[in-house]
């Protein structure tokens, strides 16, 4: 039996790598893992910790997948120490996690990008707001659990937000223009030499119906994205992923991992780029799962070991059909009905059972719900079913992902 650690509490994987018969420890754990997973109480950047566990429990497979994980350089610790692992250095990442750092690399790379600035202090920004084209997108240079970004429609908007991300210790902001257009991101495997295309996503990130309310880095998204055209994806493949790919590699630090990158359709024939991600998403995770057909175990092994180019000539997958929807709760401690009767799977986030085993809210991120089918149109009945299956106080998300 396969021993795999995994670092970061991607619900969705877990489960995968669980349905393969391996046993899996995930640090530092969801509770709701317990019923596949054995949780690790040892923090995802602690990477001595993990690699002692690792040894000490003869893991097979390491993998990790949260950005505190990657940044804490776990990758190099473990090849240091001849442990196998799935995951990009610190500085091969870093283009990723940072994304002033991933701006100017689409810039260095010649890929179109909407126009852009990356700020230190305030004065700065507020000076570059006043003579702004808007709407334009305000956000700090990590992903963070609060609010991160912010699309302004007027100065004010802006001045205030900008103003809000300085006064809470943000060093760097990051303002561009706003990219009007069909939202995808296009997920790619590689071991730093050889990639290959994964899947094609669309996102939802607003969190109201027909793109209102807040800017989010998603709250819902469907595979595989049918409206990106076959020309787009090997554009964006060949001149932006692979170029990436290739000038990380030439300056001694290859990507090794999954790669996304968010890009925005804005016509039939063209792109923008707007960031890179270095690995699937919570909202996205279990849609891009679902059309694998390829043990994914056998797979990152490949690329770890340095055999992926030899092995694998293309991703094996299927015609199904997922969507996914990121359910929200206002309030906490509200029980969440037959969430055990859902044909969906559930990945679940902050919810939680009580003593009586029950389901229960806790407030923000909850769970996400993806439904599968051969056809879009019964896989947004399906998800809208169990939608309402599971109504409970309080409960928040875009209505129209399954419409």
């Amino acid at each position: 039996m396969k021993k795999i650690l995994l670092v970061g509490n991607l619900y969705a994987l877990a489960e995968k790598l669980a349905s393969y018969g391996a046993k899996v420890f995930v640090a530092p754990g969801n509770p709701m893992m317990q019923e596949f997973a054995q949780c690790v109480d040892i923090r995802e950047d602690s990477a001595e910790e993990l690699l002692k566990f690792a040894v000490e429990n003869e893991i097979d497979l390491t993998i990790a997948v949260s950005d505190s994980a990657i940044k804490s350089d776990i990758a190099s610790v473990f090849q240091a120490n001849e442990k196998l692992i799935f995951a990009p250095t610190a500085k091969s990442a870093n283009f990723a996690i940072n994304k002033s750092q991933g701006k100017r690399f689409l810039y260095k790379l010649h890929a179109p990008t909407p126009k852009f600035g990356i700020f230190e202090k305030l004065p700065l920004a507020l000076d570059y707001l006043k003579d702004a084209n808007y709407p334009l997108v305000v956000r700090c240079d990590n992903n963070n659990a609060s609010l991160d970004r912010l699309c302004c429609t007027n100065f004010e908007n802006a001045k205030n937000f900008t103003e809000e991300l300085f006064l809470r210790g943000e060093e760097k902001v990051v303002i561009e223009e706003y990219a009007p257009g069909h939202e995808f991101t296009l997920y790619v495997v590689t071991d730093g030499y050889h990639a290959i295309p994964l899947s094609v996503v669309h996102n939802f990130k607003f969190t109201e119906d027909g793109d209102g309310g807040l800017l989010t880095s998603g709250v819902g998204a469907y595979v595989p994205d049918y409206k990106v055209p076959e020309e787009i994806i090997q554009k964006l493949f060949k001149n932006v992923v692979l170029n990436a790919i290739n000038s990380l590699e030439k300056r001694g630090m290859p990507y090794l991992g999954i790669l996304g990158i968010d890009a925005v359709m804005t016509d039939s024939d063209s792109y923008t780029c707007l960031e890179f991600k270095p690995f699937l998403q919570d909202f996205d995770a279990q849609a891009v799962l679902n059309m694998i057909d390829e043990n994914s175990i056998e797979l990152f092994e490949a690329c770890a070991n340095g055999f992926f180019a030899d092995e694998y000539e293309d991703i094996l997958t299927n015609d199904n059909c997922s969507v996914s929807c990121l359910v929200k709760s206002r309030t906490e401690g509200k029980v969440i009905p037959n969430l055990d009767a859902v044909d969906s799977n559930v990945s679940f986030l902050a919810a939680s059972k009580n003593n009586y085993f029950e389901y229960v809210s806790a407030k923000g991120n909850n769970f996400v719900l993806t439904s599968c089918a051969k056809t879009f149109s019964r896989a947004k009945k399906i998800l809208a079913e169990d939608l309402e299956l599971i109504k409970f106080d309080g409960m928040k998300y875009r209505k129209d992902i399954s419409l």
